[in-house]
């Protein structure tokens, strides 16, 4: 049958290395999982007929190993009867019974192993289509970790940026400080300059108070000046 001449590549099929190198695990499942699925289905439907074909053969040699035990039966039965020539027609139909008994034995023997593989197959089916449904849930799994991770990052590179910006604002504030003080002290260089300490010299003396004038004129007075 045309399943069975690819029994040999599905039991061979090893999933596990067809996922390590795919470069699109997801995808590759899914695939996978589409084309066991079909063969899952077909492998069911034939082994359903195999399986079939193996009980009517069984069937077919029981009941002919059956008829050659009754062939026997009546065979000893005509000998104590004393009718040798009855006896002789059972033994003969016995012999034509054991010629296609071994003729059933061979299709049974040839059903059965059909029927055996059929099974063997349909159950690696089964196991790697549940090994793929649970490597599927665990790369989805994986794969929503990793853009979760990717957010992350970018939420990460975000926040160093602002961290950058922060930086620069400092550096731009330091350098308004440094030319306010600049600023400060060249005012603080002009304000005390000659020609501004000889005005607070003047201004000084300018600024007379009638109470100190009197009171050093009575001071040199008593003391003679």
């Amino acid at each position: 049958m045309g399943i069975l001449t690819r029994f040999k590549d599905i039991m061979s099929a090893n999933i596990n290395a067809l996922l390590d190198k795919a470069e699109n695990p997801e995808k590759m499942i899914d695939q996978c999982l589409r084309n066991l699925n079909e063969d899952l289905g077909k492998v069911k439907s034939e082994t359903a007929a195999i399986m079939a074909e193996e009980s009517r053969a069984k069937r077919s040699l029981d009941d002919c190993n059956e008829d050659i035990a009754k062939m026997q039966a009546y065979a000893i039965k005509a000998l104590e009867s004393n009718n040798e020539a009855d006896a002789r027609k059972f033994l003969e139909q016995k012999a034509s019974l054991t010629n296609k008994s071994a003729g059933l034995q061979q299709a049974y023997d040839l059903a059965h192993a059909n029927a055996t593989n059929m099974k063997t197959m349909h159950d690696k089916l089964v196991r790697d289509i549940n090994e793929l449904e649970s490597r599927k849930d665990m790369i989805k799994g994986k794969l929503a970790v990793a853009k979760t991770q990717e957010r992350i990052n970018k939420m990460g590179s975000s926040v160093e940026s602002a961290n950058n910006s922060m930086a620069s604002f400092a550096k731009y504030e330091e350098l308004a400080n440094k030319k306010l003080d600049e600023a400060n002290a060249m005012a603080e260089l002009n304000n005390s300059s000659p020609e501004n300490t000889m005005k607070d010299l003047a201004a000084k003396y300018d600024s007379t108070n009638p109470d100190i004038e009197n009171e050093l004129a009575a001071l040199k007075q008593s003391l003679g000046k």
